[in-house]
């Protein structure tokens, strides 16, 4: 997406959000400065024997604050990663951890590589490589900085990461919590593949349930019916998708894509798009749907909810006053310019902001970390006795009342306490009380304007709390 001569880039973007929203704090001097810098960036370049020859990549990490350790953030692989990104993401994670009570100072790191230009063992190495210099600086560590999968990783790069700790380290303990993300019988955790996009949904379903929210975006109802218009269907983008789609009844009338973009403006099946994409690798032919193939302008497509859910700068001054959505939710991270976010807002766009909408990812890695830690698996000491009780509760309830109890009431009762439910009921009821925070901190301050602006206020609060009343020194 270009950008208009002026639109400010993603650190600054960040950082412009944060100046406007601290500007509405007293914080003592010098605070403001501290809580907004970077305290630390590692780059890296290291060489791999690839075929007949080496190839030296260069990677980053970057540890933006250190309030509370460890650190934590994902690790992309892209040709497009550069520092002052990686530097802008491990902001939005200090602040993201922050606004959703998580105990994380943010971090984030990222290679400069495009995964598919490299065989599986290629990558192992690669990946393996690029951990040990990280962990040899304590880059890469369960108490100090936990890394997670990001664009262009995924379970498996989190493992080779586990591997190489565990290799680094054989006498820690707790090293299964050296990352998140993993794979399951690795130590990972149910819902995490499809944490970020589920959070989506939960904060989504948490600003329909406040009707005056909702009748300042021009809307009414339930997200049931809603016409949804998503951008970018990777992991986040799909799971949004799918569970808007399939639980909450929402139509999504268009996918964009790297390649184009499907509209239909009576519904996409999402898991068809998906099925599609597997077998072909594209958007482009799928039956039932008009394809576009410059998808660009399908984001001002008049919609009831815009899911930006790629990369960062998808809406820009240049684009921003032709969107037609009420509600754009950035899934992605800083999918909209601090120009862009201006002219939203001047348009009575209601932004419900990445640093609160996109952190169900490292919510449910800080239920892995845990899980990790306590060496147990979430439910398994009270799962048989919760099974008990509810059927107890059912057939006391049956004799007295003498009554059927319905099938659907009666199947949610003996849903059972196992890992995925509890982790989703954990992600549920974070994001449910985080947004209303940041909507309480809207609408009771006068010179709060927006989602955003709130959400900031409530991260910086609590970093600048923290300094204030505990730091040493």
């Amino acid at each position: 997406m270009s950008k208009k001569k002026g639109d400010s880039k993603f650190l600054d973007s960040v950082n412009q959000m944060y100046d406007r929203a601290v500007a509405l704090l007293d914080l003592p001097p010098g605070l403001p400065e501290q809580i907004r810098s970077c305290n630390s960036i590692y780059e890296v370049r290291f060489p791999v024997k690839i075929g007949d020859g080496y190839k030296v990549f260069r990677g980053w990490r970057a540890c933006h604050s250190e309030h509370k350790l460890p650190v934590k953030g994902g690790i992309r692989f892209a040709l497009e990663v550069n520092q002052e990104e990686v530097e802008a993401l491990a902001a939005l994670m200090s602040y993201k951890c922050a606004v959703v009570d998580v105990p994380f100072g943010g971090s984030k790191g990222g290679l400069c590589i495009d995964p598919k230009e490299y065989t599986r063992d290629e990558l192992q190495r690669i990946t393996s490589r690029f951990a040990r210099e990280l962990a040899n600086r304590d880059y890469v560590s369960p108490s100090l900085n936990v890394p997670a999968p990001d664009m262009g990783t995924g379970a498996r790069e989190m493992a080779w990461i586990a591997d190489t700790y565990r290799t680094l380290h054989p006498d820690d303990i707790d090293a299964a919590a050296c990352v998140t993300g993993k794979p399951v019988p690795m130590g990972g955790i149910q819902g995490r593949v499809e944490a970020t996009g589920r959070g989506v949904q939960y904060g989504l379903q948490e600003f329909f349930r406040h009707e005056e929210d909702v009748a300042d975006a021009g809307l009414s109802g339930s997200l049931e019916g809603k016409r949804i218009v998503v951008q970018g269907f990777g992991n986040v983008g799909y799971h949004a998708a799918k569970f808007l789609e399939e639980e909450d009844g929402a139509k999504i009338v268009a996918i964009v894509e790297r390649d184009g973009a499907l509209q239909n403006d009576a519904g996409l099946s999402v898991e068809r798009v998906s099925e599609y994409m597997r077998e072909t690798g594209s958007v482009k032919g799928f039956p039932d749907a008009t394809y576009v193939a410059d998808g660009r302008p399908v984001l001002e497509v008049d919609c009831d909810v815009l899911v930006p859910a790629a990369l960062e700068s998808q809406i820009t001054s240049e684009n921003a006053g032709r969107i037609q959505a009420r509600v754009v939710a950035e899934a992605a991270n800083g999918p909209v310019t601090f120009e862009a976010d201006q002219i939203l807002r001047a348009a009575g766009k209601i932004i419900i902001p990445d640093l609160y909408l996109n952190a169900g990812g490292v919510t449910v890695s800080y239920f892995e970390w845990i899980k990790n830690l306590s060496h147990m698996r979430f439910g398994r000491m009270e799962r048989r006795m919760q099974e008990t009780r509810t059927q107890q509760a059912l057939a006391l309830l049956k004799s007295v009342t003498k009554a059927q109890i319905p099938e659907p009431l009666e199947r949610s009762m003996q849903r059972e306490m196992d890992e995925l439910n509890l982790v989703r009921s954990g992600l549920e009821d974070t994001m449910r009380e985080a947004y209303q925070h940041i909507r309480l901190v809207w609408r009771e301050r006068d010179d709060v304007p927006d989602l955003r602006t709130a959400a900031y206020l409530s991260a910086i609060e609590k970093i600048a709390h923290y300094y204030t009343e505990y730091a040493v020194g």
